[in-house]
C-alpha cells in the first residue's frame, strides 16, 4: 500500500444502509482508485434533527457492518458515534485528517447534499480539508457557482433508491428486501427493525 493514503469519506444516518450506498462507494472506491472508503455512522445530523432516527445509532453502525463485512476497502467508522453534539462534516474531516495526516481524503455525497453544502457549517473548511466525489440523483439540480470545479461527478446511474423509501416499504408490509445487501436484509428481518 502507497504512503499516500487515499481515503473515500462517506457519512450518513444509513437508517439503513441500502444497495445505492455501496454502488456508490464501490463506484468512488474505482473510478477514484481509492485505497479504502470510511462510512462515517451519523450520530446527531444537524439537518435531520427534527426527524426521529428509526434505529438506534449502534443498531446502524452493526447493518454498516454487516453490509461491508465482504469488501475489505470498505471500513464502518464510528467517529461521529464517538463525540458529543451534532455531527458536522467538517469537524469529522479534520478529526480523520488528523487520524490519517497523510492521506488524501475524498467526502462522498449526493448531488442533492452538493446543491446545499455552501448552506453547511463551514463550507470552506469542507473543501480545504477533501475532494468531494459526488454521486448523481434523479431530476435536475442547480450548482451554486461557488462550486464550480470543486467537484467529481461519479460515473454512475442516478441513484433513485433512499432509506425512507426502504422505511416506508417495510412499514407497510411491501416488499423492499431487494434495496438492501444481503446482510442487512437478515439483520432487519431478524431485529423487526423498520417493521411497525
Amino acid at each position: 500500500m502507497s504512503e499516500q493514503q487515499r481515503i473515500g469519506v462517506f457519512g450518513g444516518t444509513f437508517d439503513p444502509i441500502h444497495e445505492a450506498h455501496v454502488r456508490i462507494a464501490n463506484a468512488a472506491l474505482n473510478q477514484m482508485r481509492l485505497d479504502k472508503v470510511l462510512f462515517v455512522v451519523a450520530a446527531h445530523p444537524p439537518h435531520k434533527s427534527r426527524r426521529k432516527l428509526h434505529a438506534s445509532a449502534e443498531e446502524r453502525l452493526a447493518m454498516v457492518e454487516a453490509a461491508l463485512a465482504d469488501e475489505p476497502r470498505f471500513e464502518a467508522s464510528r467517529v461521529e458515534l464517538d463525540r458529543e453534539g451534532p455531527s458536522y462534516t467538517a469537524e469529522t474531516l479534520e478529526i480523520l485528517q488528523q487520524q490519517h495526516p497523510a492521506a488524501t481524503l475524498f467526502l462522498i455525497l449526493g448531488l442533492d447534499s452538493l446543491v446545499d453544502l455552501p448552506k453547511w457549517r463551514d463550507p470552506e473548511r469542507i473543501l480545504a480539508v477533501a475532494h468531494l466525489l459526488v454521486a448523481p440523483r434523479p431530476g435536475s439540480y442547480q450548482i451554486p457557482a461557488v462550486l464550480d470545479g470543486r467537484y467529481t461527478l461519479l460515473d454512475l446511474e442516478p441513484v433513485e433508491v433512499s432509506s425512507t423509501e426502504v422505511r416506508n416499504r417495510a412499514a407497510n408490509r411491501e416488499p423492499y428486501e431487494e434495496l438492501l445487501p444481503p446482510p442487512v436484509r437478515r439483520y432487519v428481518k431478524k431485529h423487526g427493525t423498520y417493521e411497525s
